[in-house]
């Protein structure tokens, strides 16, 4: 299905515009985060703000995901893409009218979620059919390293941006650079997975409960996820409120909050770089295991840093950017190797709804939490948990073993060979 010659020019020219399209939402999260920051200056707010981006992921996940399995998959992709850029535009309607309200923005990230909810699986689940196996880890680092350069680029550019445009002109280039994701999509075609028997198609739900099965039987996969979803409970509200631990522990801005998410970037390109040139141990989970292990370090930095400590913070917050690529590149390349192209979408949409699960949870907790105790404490308990998982997993069979991939089911399909 791959020709080993030729797929280049068009999964980059896709993945090109997606990548614009991500630049541009970067922009406009990091002005709207900002603008609740400063006109309400509430970690509660802030913290809601994540869990209702979070919450359609974490319920519609599994559901969207064995439909991108059953349906056209460069059409998943115009679509969310599409609602995407239309919600960015009512929203820059508002604020350029003066009736912008805290609400809005709530149900903007909401339907903007529901968009991702399918674009994301459809995405990922189409990267291994365009792209030889040989080459996905490559393109793992690569999509790391260009998360790298976002968050190098974006933070000081939105900064600036903030400083001279109005908010609705900074939403406008989120629209504009959603379009650039779409407009390929209308020319070039994106591979479906091929039937793995003849015959009417299964009902939908039995798609859905197979999908269950294929993770559920995948031992070390399932104990990764569970731990993940541990993780991000302590760790997204803790992120979610970096904008507040700028302004109130360390007393700074919005330019010091650019260079937190500047030094990130720096971090994940450098990371990004070495796992390319390096290539990782022979076992990648090893490679993961040792970064979630890393990353831990950087944010138990963050929790511990005094007030005056922003340099020791930037220096967490690279060593956070240089570990991530190593924890979560080779797990992506796991699954695109190990998993049957005809069930990627629900795969990938189970991954994500369970190492989100418990996201809800933590942000509903966080705001209010943090208003009481101080928003550090989040980041000590996250770097502990990511300390004891990170070494733990080496002594976990399952685990180490991760790389087998699941059992053949059938109905399901089979390993990728």
């Amino acid at each position: 299905m791959i020709n080993p010659q030729g797929w280049r020019p068009r999964f980059f020219t896709i993945w090109v515009g997606q990548q614009f399209s991500l630049f541009g939402s970067a922009i406009a999260q990091f002005a709207l985060v900002w603008w609740l920051t400063q006109k309400t200056g509430s970690a509660t707010v802030l913290a809601t703000a994540t869990l209702v981006a979070v919450l359609p992921q974490v319920i519609l996940g599994p559901f969207a995901g064995a439909l991108v399995d059953r349906w056209n998959r460069r059409r998943v992709m115009i679509a969310a893409d599409g609602v995407i850029a239309l919600v960015s535009l009512g929203l820059a309607v508002l604020f350029w009218a003066g009736k912008a309200e805290v609400w809005h923005i709530f149900a903007v990230k909401i339907l903007r979620a529901l968009g991702g909810a399918f674009h994301w699986p459809a995405f990922a689940a189409s990267v291994s059919l365009m792209v030889p196996r040989e080459h996905l880890t490559r393109v793992a680092g690569l999509n790391q390293t260009m998360h790298g350069v976002m968050n190098i680029v974006t933070p000081p550019l939105a900064a600036l941006l903030l400083a001279v445009l109005p908010i609705h002109g900074i939403l406008a280039i989120d629209v504009f650079t959603a379009a650039l994701a779409i407009v390929p999509l209308f020319f070039l075609s994106i591979p479906q997975p091929e039937r793995t028997a003849e015959g009417p198609r299964v009902p939908y739900f039995r798609e859905l409960r197979e999908g269950f099965r294929y993770v559920w039987t995948w031992k070390g996969l399932t104990i990764l996820l569970f731990a993940a979803a541990m993780l991000n409970g302590l760790l997204n509200p803790a992120f979610s409120l970096l904008p507040l631990l700028v302004a109130k522990h360390f007393g700074k801005g919005a330019l010091e909050l650019s260079w937190l998410e500047a030094a990130f970037g720096v971090g994940a390109i450098a990371g990004g770089l070495i796992l390319a040139a390096w290539g990782g141990f022979k076992k990648k989970i090893h490679t993961s295991l040792m970064g979630i292990a890393g990353m831990s370090l950087g944010v138990l930095t963050l929790g511990l840093v005094p007030g005056e400590g922003l340099y020791v913070a930037l220096a967490a917050m690279g060593l956070l950017g240089v570990m991530n690529p190593m924890a979560n590149g080779p797990l992506t390349a796991i699954l695109q190797t190990a998993v049957a192209p005809e069930v990627q979408g629900r795969v990938f949409s189970l991954v994500s709804t369970v190492a989100m699960g418990m996201s809800p949870l933590g942000l509903a907790v966080a705001g209010p939490v943090a208003d009481l105790l101080g928003i550090q404490a989040w980041y000590v308990a996250g770097g502990a948990a990511l300390l004891l998982i990170g070494v733990a997993g080496f002594f976990i069979p399952a685990v180490i073993q991760v790389e087998e991939g699941p059992k053949t089911l059938v109905g399901v399909g089979k390993k990728a060979q």
